[in-house]
């Protein structure tokens, strides 16, 4: 069953195409990630699927109800983590639980019973009492994580969920988030520039770039499309001819060429190290370093725009700062 489904989604900001014609679907009960550098469209798409925010064009539905035309239904079907924290920090932690379940009109002995739950299940049952001014980022995480899930959503939206926190912390926010798709049953799509993050947490990944979707699949495919291993040869000098030779051999997958680095992807890779350290020597390219490791999403990216997630990032916000330059904002 489909909990999510999208057909060529497009959002312009006085003609700035935030996203581009976005087409997929997310099963119901699946831990679905958007990877991306920040400024690729995953908040806006997030944030029109909640109902935040209306479509320039295309077609979207939540819950098997109509982004467009019911978002009443929508609203009450999807709970949301914000990137930003949206808690009141002079109220407890059931206070703001409390204030969360009855805006959704909960009954009083529901709401009890229901904060008694989610604080349980994000392991804050003897911090219910504390003001949140007094948490930690973690627990303030968390805390949104409960509140999110209170009136027990069908779909769950965790919009950057990781953002800011130490990566200590971090890695205990991804355990409960397991523990919350396998124990609430609730479908999740979250939002990430994190590698790390969406490997360990998604079922699949979509990966976004420029406001598209440039790959879609569940992690260990993204990788093993890529094949092999990757060797990364960092040069001294000008490296094309070396990169021309290195192409014609029957071994090499493919060969990208990203500053002064060579990534190879080759079958058997500790075997062909030497062979193409003796190619290099004699094509007069000195090599400063060597390394070999199996493929990974940060590889998957290169692979798919040519830049790291952190270059792509530097360009998105150079492209947004223009274009509101250009629109006078």
């Amino acid at each position: 069953m489909v909990a999510i489904k999208v057909e060529n989604l497009v959002k312009k900001f006085n003609g700035f195409v935030a996203i581009d014609y976005i087409s997929f679907e997310v099963k119901k009960g699946e831990l679905f990630g958007l990877l991306g550098p920040n400024g690729a469209g995953k908040t806006t798409t997030i944030n029109i699927l909640s109902t935040l925010l209306k479509q320039t064009s295309g077609y979207a539905e939540v819950a098997g109800y109509d982004i467009s035309k019911d978002k009443n239904n929508v609203r009450k079907s999807i709970g949301i983590v914000f990137q930003e924290p949206a808690l009141d920090n002079k109220l407890t932690g059931k206070e703001n639980l409390e204030f969360h379940a009855m805006m959704y009109g909960m009954g009083k002995e529901e709401r009890r019973r229901r904060i008694k739950e989610v604080l349980e299940l994000v392991e804050l049952r003897d911090k219910g009492d504390v003001l949140v001014e007094n948490y930690s980022g973690g627990m303030k995480r968390r805390l949104e994580i409960a509140r999110g899930l209170i009136h027990r959503p069908k779909v769950l939206f965790l919009d950057e969920p990781t953002l800011g926190l130490d990566a200590q912390t971090r890695r205990h926010i991804w355990e409960y988030i397991k523990k919350l798709n396998k124990e609430e049953g609730v479908t999740i799509i979250l939002t990430t520039h994190y590698m790390e993050e969406a490997d360990f947490l998604c079922d699949r990944i979509a990966i976004i770039d420029h406001g598209k979707i440039i790959a879609m699949d569940t992690p260990e495919r993204l990788k093993d499309k890529l094949g092999g291993d990757i060797i990364t040869f960092e040069v001294e000098k000008d490296s094309d001819k070396f990169m021309n030779e290195i192409n014609k051999l029957d071994f090499v997958k493919s060969v990208k060429k990203h500053n002064s680095k060579l990534t190879i992807m080759v079958e058997q890779g500790e075997k062909r190290i030497p062979e193409l350290i003796d190619m290099a020597q004699k094509n007069g390219v000195k090599v400063k370093s060597v390394s070999l490791h199996k493929p990974s999403l940060e590889d998957v990216f290169l692979h798919f725009t040519g830049k790291t997630i952190r270059e792509q990032e530097a360009g998105q916000k150079e492209r947004v700062r223009k274009s509101m330059r250009r629109f006078g904002r």
